[in-house]
């Protein structure tokens, strides 16, 4: 058994990926799904298509490797996280569409419970700021919405989870209904100190207990898929969801390490030990992974800045603008002129995150002249990207006391050669591109490897890795301070828009 298998179920595609003992990828498959938007600041996905696209591509990416299940070690698992599904347990069948991360139906709710004082108890507990991005609201609205959910949720008949939970359930035919701490730790139900489901919390939002998913760890031997699906049964020994998988996937296992992955959204996070850290800028406290032990830390905590819309983005500059074709049009496009000419491009179609965490805040385009063109809009898109992220980054450097002094990229934007030029223009600190952008898929692989003995411990993991290239910042640093203050102000002219 020489191959691990990583399912990488995302926000727009589900993918499935083949890795060998060197961590080099034998094969992918990736399927995109439909995104579904009912009204305004609502996203939703079909978790029954989740699941079947999901299927499919394990079984396409065991073709294209050549290999059958047999030839498989184990399966890691890694999600989008916070979207939020809710079904039936005796049909599995779900009650209601899942409510992806990005929706903010629920932001009112937030923004009473932050009026009536418990935003600071819920970030001491939870380590989250209070916001419509986490699940326990979202499942809370489920309870409320669906005709008799409520009541079916208190007698033991619905299971929620997240896509990891609703994927093993699947895996499983349903024998298992599990989660486990990095995922459970971004619902706003889960006690950061304690490692388990907080009762204050679940009383506050109105969640019955029954509802909830077991908490395993995020590596050991989980369970066994159903032999039907992939023609042998395969162990499930490792499972995060996907920013946490892909920091292990960077190899950042000592204290202080950092990355960022550009994906729908771009999420940095930066291990910070085996204590969670309390932010001061509006960063996220989360349990990076639980298990194998790194560095003799049995839990690894880690701070996270969250950015809505990275290439999510650019894929409203294809879908809704309709600018470019193909996402992959968008650096070309962009490189044909040399500045934004004093545009920007503020994306905050589903609110703001880090470090300004507006759920009321909408998209803006601010500083166009007759001279603006699609060229201008594409750079300023991809401008963006990379100021947001310099947001977090800035934040990040403050709460943990640390210059950092690079930043590791992957996700499928980082192969942008002029996004990472401009992020590293932006940072003022190199920007460093591992050579396997599949990190995400690569975290969880690595961690099943762990668990079943595949390698051998977190040194020859770290040895695995490589650089593939490093962007060095061609900016002055008052070339960057003056670029910055100037999104910040189109960034406050985004702001409480949905208010007026």
């Amino acid at each position: 058994m020489d191959y691990m298998l990583s399912i990488d179920q995302g926000t727009t595609s589900s993918r499935a990926v083949v890795f060998d003992r060197a961590g080099q990828v034998v094969a992918m498959a990736q399927r995109e799904f439909t995104q579904y938007f009912p009204r305004p600041g609502w996203v939703e996905h079909d978790a029954n298509e989740i699941w079947q696209t999901q299927l499919s591509v394990l079984r396409e990416v065991l073709l294209q490797a050549g290999i059958t299940a047999h030839q498989v070690r184990a399966m890691g698992i890694t999600n989008q996280r916070e979207t939020t599904v809710l079904w039936d347990r005796r049909t599995g069948e779900p009650v209601a569409p899942a409510i992806v991360w990005q929706d903010r139906r629920t932001a009112g709710f937030c923004e009473d419970l932050r009026a009536a004082g418990h935003a600071a108890a819920i970030a001491a507990k939870t380590g989250l700021v209070l916001d419509a991005y986490f699940s326990g609201t979202k499942l809370a609205w489920l309870l409320d919405h669906v005709p008799g959910a409520r009541a079916r949720a208190e007698r033991g008949e619905l299971a929620f989870g997240t896509v990891d939970t609703w994927l093993l359930w699947q895996l499983t035919g349903g024998r298992v209904h599990a989660t486990e701490p990095s995922n459970a730790s971004r619902t706003l139900l889960f006690n950061l100190k304690t490692g388990s489901w907080d009762d204050d919390m679940l009383t506050l939002l109105n969640i019955p207990h029954a509802v909830l998913p077991r908490i395993l760890p995020s590596c050991g031997q989980l369970a066994e898929t159903d032999a039907h699906l992939l023609g042998a049964s395969v162990p499930v020994a490792g499972w995060a969801g996907d920013q946490q998988a892909a920091l292990f996937g960077q190899a950042c296992f000592a204290p202080g390490m950092a990355k960022n992955t550009y994906g729908t959204g771009c999420f940095m996070l930066m291990n910070t030990g085996d204590q969670p850290v309390a932010s001061q800028h509006q960063l996220l406290s989360t349990v990076a992974w639980q298990g194998p032990r790194t560095a003799q830390r049995p839990t690894a905590y880690a701070l996270e800045g969250s950015v809505f819309m990275a290439g999510a983005t650019v894929q409203w500059l294809r879908d809704g603008l309709q600018i470019i074709d193909s996402a992959a049009q968008v650096e070309a496009l962009a490189a044909s002129v040399q500045d934004t000419g004093d545009v920007f491009l503020v994306p905050a179609f589903a609110g703001l995150g880090t470090p300004d965490w507006d759920g009321q805040a909408r998209g803006t385009l601010v500083g166009m002249t007759r001279g603006t063109g699609r060229a201008h809009i594409a750079r300023a898109a991809l401008e963006a990207i990379a100021l947001q992220t310099a947001d977090v980054f800035r934040a990040m450097s403050a709460d943990s006391g640390l210059a950092l002094s690079e930043l590791r990229v992957d996700g499928g934007a980082s192969r942008n050669n002029l996004l990472m030029q401009i992020q590293a223009n932006v940072l003022g600190v190199p920007v460093v591109r591992s050579r396997i952008s599949e990190t995400t898929a690569l975290g969880v692989a690595y961690l099943a490897g762990l668990a079943t003995g595949f390698w051998s411990g977190a040194q020859e993991l770290s040895a695995q890795w490589q650089e593939e290239r490093r962007f060095l910042p061609q900016w002055q640093e008052s070339q960057r301070a003056a670029h910055v203050a100037r999104w910040r102000e189109a960034v406050t002219r985004s702001r409480a828009w949905a208010q007026s």
